[in-house]
């Protein structure tokens, strides 16, 4: 019964960590190619400098491969895996923060608390192999 359990989990980590892949990389290609029309309909001033919005795009592109990597081989790339957490619980610290500080745009707490949603539920899986010795900790 363990067995199917782990298999279970250890696919819909795959599964949910390809699909946190895509979100960053389409959230980046949006950062890159939206127009500021766009970006004012999200609450935010029309007039700013695309380069910082241009380079959270890069950015998010760059965290979508280290994203699928794990997801592509969890054993190979396991820390890649403790990695996708730590980013998104510091994501999720830094736009409730900025949302309760500086910005109260109603993208940066939405983007906040989907940060803290894929952070817990990649660690839930990530503990869940854990448990059920899906890691080779013997061999390291």
């Amino acid at each position: 019964m363990v067995v199917q359990m782990n298999i279970k989990a250890d696919k819909i980590l795959s599964i949910f960590l390809w699909l946190v892949a895509i979100h960053s990389f389409l959230v980046g290609i949006g950062l890159i190619v939206l127009p500021s029309s766009a970006f004012e309909f999200l609450g935010f001033d029309p007039t700013f400098d695309r380069f910082f919005s241009t380079q959270g795009g890069v950015f998010h592109i760059a965290m979508s491969v280290g994203y699928a990597m794990a997801g592509y081989d969890k054993i190979k790339y396991e820390q890649l895996i403790v990695f996708t957490i730590v980013v998104k619980f510091i994501a999720t610290i830094f736009l409730i923060a900025y949302f309760v500080f500086i910005s109260s745009h109603w993208m940066i707490i939405l983007s906040g608390i989907s940060d803290l949603l894929m952070g817990v539920i990649v660690m839930y899986l990530f503990k869940t192999l854990i448990k059920e010795s899906y890691f080779d900790r013997g061999s390291r």
